[in-house]
């Protein structure tokens, strides 16, 4: 390396006094850095493991590419000049204000007596991603009980698919509806574990937190709020849990409002979107009940307390 070169080299870098960047800064730089330096292939998602479910964008695989060194300091140095100064994450104050009027609307439902021997029923609507070629469009009801001690019932409704064909290997998510029994998950999240959570929304986003594994390309903060809208559903029959859920959310950065949001059956709301590594997750509202919706991926139509799995809510 010439004279002229180290020079150039020494004024892109940043001088040693200058602020260390966060741990998030450096990983958003590393991702930025590696789109620009690898080839990307994308991973076909196993889709049997959520049915019902819209799949989600698949995770990119890099092949590092050899490049001059010049090049990728040229690089550094652009997506540097790009993030210096600014924020990982900004909130909006009305996207704030929004989620705290939620929050009260939600405490003051009246909460709905369970009992360990009945069902917390949920119904959605989604899609799932077979192929490019094969998207399903999909009903789900689903009855798990209280206790989480004894099976329940997944009745899937394939509303857009192909017929039943006997080779076909996903020949239970053909056009019609199809049963299926849940097994007792120890790993799933139960009514009765819902109830134990805190409601004071410091206590429940550092519990949440303390329970988050950063995946690949996800932070701390894009897997708590994926838990927070796991857990929405239902927690809509726990009105103080409910509220706190939304204040907690309100104290992750990066929200802010979607005037004009769409739930996946098209109904119309007001939305909050929550910035990802990878893009925004949105949660849809009714404009006039602030009543959750779902998102523009999956449509939450009905929570409920049934008393055996497979019949449907008294009201």
């Amino acid at each position: 390396m010439n004279p002229e070169e180290r020079e150039e080299l020494a004024r892109l870098l940043p001088s040693p006094g200058e602020p260390v960047l966060t741990s998030d800064r450096h990983d958003l730089l590393k991702d930025l850095l590696m789109r620009e330096l690898t080839d990307q292939a994308p991973e076909l998602r196993d889709t049997a493991t959520a049915p019902g479910r819209r799949a989600r964008a698949p995770r990119r695989r890099f092949a590092v590419i050899a490049v001059p060194l010049a090049t990728a300091t040229a690089i550094v140095a652009a997506v540097l000049a790009g993030t210096v100064g600014s924020k990982t994450a900004s909130t909006d104050a009305d996207a704030v204000d929004l989620l705290h009027r939620i929050a009260e609307v939600a405490a003051a439902k009246k909460s709905v007596p369970v009992r360990d021997d009945q069902y917390v029923y949920v119904r959605t609507q989604g899609s799932m991603k077979f192929s490019e070629k094969d998207i399903r469009i999909v009903r789900e009801a689903s009855w798990n009980a209280v206790d989480g001690r004894r099976a329940g019932l997944r009745r899937i409704t394939v509303l857009v698919g192909p017929p039943f064909r006997a080779r076909d290997p996903f020949s239970g998510y053909s056009k019609g509806t199809h049963d299926m029994r849940l097994s007792p998950d120890p790993n799933g999240t139960t009514y009765r574990e819902l109830k134990a959570l805190p409601t004071d929304p410091d206590a429940l986003l550092e519990k949440i937190y303390a329970g988050t594994k950063k995946g690949e390309g996800l932070t701390r903060e894009s897997v708590a709020l994926e838990k927070i809208g796991d857990m929405l559903p239902g927690a809509t029959l726990l009105p103080e849990l409910d509220a706190a859920l939304y204040r907690a959310a309100a104290k992750i950065p990066g929200v802010s409002v979607v005037t004009d949001a769409k739930d996946y059956t098209g109904r119309s709301g007001i939305g909050l979107s929550f910035k990802e590594r990878e893009g925004r997750t949105v949660w849809v509202f009714d404009k006039k009940s602030l009543a959750f919706l779902g998102s523009p991926d999956e449509a939450l139509l009905t929570v409920g307390v049934a008393n055996k799995a497979g019949e449907t809510p008294a009201s």
